[in-house]
């Protein structure tokens, strides 16, 4: 897919330096107005998801599927020594363990049924259980509050699917592989998504106590910040020291990597064509390209705060639009 224009001419340096990332949650004006200042836990991990899905899908499409095709630049299970692309789920268990060693509370993975590596099998029933559930129902996460030492836990498994005809093609023909039959769109797997809740007032265990906003940024910000990382470590950085590829600005037309500010942004473009409740961008105050400047009073003041009191984030009062209300 190529990305709006809009996107390119991001330096990387500038915003390695300086980074705004606004990300806007809307709820209905009446369930703020029963409470104010939380997000339900399902929301929450729907907003988390579908920053990871949309960055794995971009990934393997725009990096994976386009090089192959463009370069011949495959994706290996062995890639430090084959010199290549890291597979799509590597990549997403690479981000993952970089989120989860922040111990901010958030955890995610990929497991499957039919897993090449036993590791990323089931290891519980209530995932046996779940994944089993995603593959009747794709469209629907199932969900489970459970309480470890004293702490209650939201736990989501949402379907993984095969977004590109690489990921099924790579499963089928693997040695190891103990499923050979999956198709193009169909699940091969469940992210499951856990975060903590706060204490329920009433004591039941069961009880979906809501997340203050500021937290849930601070996770969807923690999966951006992760793969942005990992994509500049382990594709970028690395396959440029090799000689393999080079990231460019122009990266459509050159068969090259997109540059790392551009690889978060066109995953900004894809949730915003999607009608999403979220969305983030990256702004600066010296863009080489105009439209990513800051755009109005919150993103000015905002990047003049993160200058100063970096990394602590500059949050907005919420704001009403069209009978709903947002958190920046």
């Amino acid at each position: 897919m190529k990305p709006q224009t809009s996107i390119l001419f991001i330096p990387v340096f500038i915003l390695t330096l300086l980074l705004g990332a606004d990300f806007s949650f809307p709820q209905s004006a009446e369930a703020v107005k029963k409470n104010p200042v939380g997000i339900a836990p399902k929301k929450a991990t729907d907003y988390i998801y579908s920053i990871i899905a949309t960055n794995r899908t971009i990934y393997s499409t725009v990096i994976v599927e386009r090089l192959k095709s463009a370069i011949g630049l495959a994706a290996t299970e062995n890639w430090e020594q084959d010199n290549t692309l890291l597979l799509p789920a590597q990549f997403l268990l690479i981000a993952s363990k970089t989120a989860t060693i922040r111990e901010i509370g958030l955890a995610y993975k990929l497991k499957s049924l039919w897993p090449i590596n036993h590791e990323n099998g089931p290891k519980s029933d209530f995932e046996a259980k779940g994944l089993k559930e995603i593959l009747k129902n794709p469209d629907s996460p199932y969900i489970k509050i459970v309480s470890k030492n004293g702490q209650r836990y939201f736990k989501a498994i949402y379907p993984d699917k095969a977004v590109t005809k690489a990921c099924v093609d790579c499963h089928n023909n693997h040695p190891k592989s103990p499923k050979t039959d999956y198709q193009l769109g169909g699940v091969m797997g469940g992210i499951i998504i856990s975060i903590p809740l706060p204490k329920s007032i009433s004591g039941d265990k069961d009880e979906e106590t809501r997340i203050p906003a500021k937290v849930v940024a601070g996770y969807v910000h923690s999966v951006l910040r992760s793969d942005r990382e990992v994509y500049s470590k382990y594709i970028v950085n690395r396959l440029q020291k090799k000689n393999v590829v080079f990231a460019s600005e122009n990266w459509w037309e050159e068969s090259s990597l997109p540059l790392p500010a551009q690889f978060l942004l066109n995953a900004s473009d894809l949730i915003r064509g999607d009608n999403s409740s979220i969305s983030f961008k990256l702004i600066s105050q010296w863009p080489i390209n105009p439209n990513n400047k800051p755009s109005n009073e919150f993103e000015r003041t905002g990047l003049n705060y993160i200058t100063q009191n970096a990394p602590r984030p500059y949050l907005d009062p919420i704001q009403v639009k069209d009978g709903k209300e947002y958190f920046q």
